[in-house]
């Protein structure tokens, strides 16, 4: 059986991501960490920089290089327009969509005003 490569940002969140969609399939996936512009710009507010794909232009660029098979994506980093030969090829079922806020503050009232 061919060794699919998994394309991935080396982010917890996408590296948690990429693993679930790994477990879904039949096959033996190396996962490729590959840093993105929106990881390397940490000083800059990403909605000051202009253009899109912060997070996701190297992955689209190692798929059409031929250096992995297939990239996770966040659907919110995916950009309206995908590149021509790009698809979205599966989107997996929703996990849990509950969040979390965890403070010093008793309740959100009690939150300074500007904080």
């Amino acid at each position: 059986m061919k060794l699919l490569i998994a394309g991935s940002r080396g982010s917890r969140l996408a590296m948690v991501q990429t693993k679930l969609i790994i477990d879904k399939l039949d096959c033996d996936v190396q996962i490729n960490k590959i840093s993105t512009k929106g990881d390397k710009i940490t000083d800059i507010a990403l909605s000051k920089i202009e253009g899109k794909g912060f997070f996701t232009k190297e992955l689209d660029q190692a798929l059409f290089a031929g250096e992995i098979d297939f990239a996770v994506h966040s659907l919110k980093d995916l950009p309206t327009d995908l590149p021509e030969g790009l698809i979205i090829a599966a989107i997996p079922k929703r996990e849990s969509a509950n969040d979390a806020l965890v403070g010093a503050y008793k309740n959100l009232n009690s939150i300074p005003k500007n904080a």
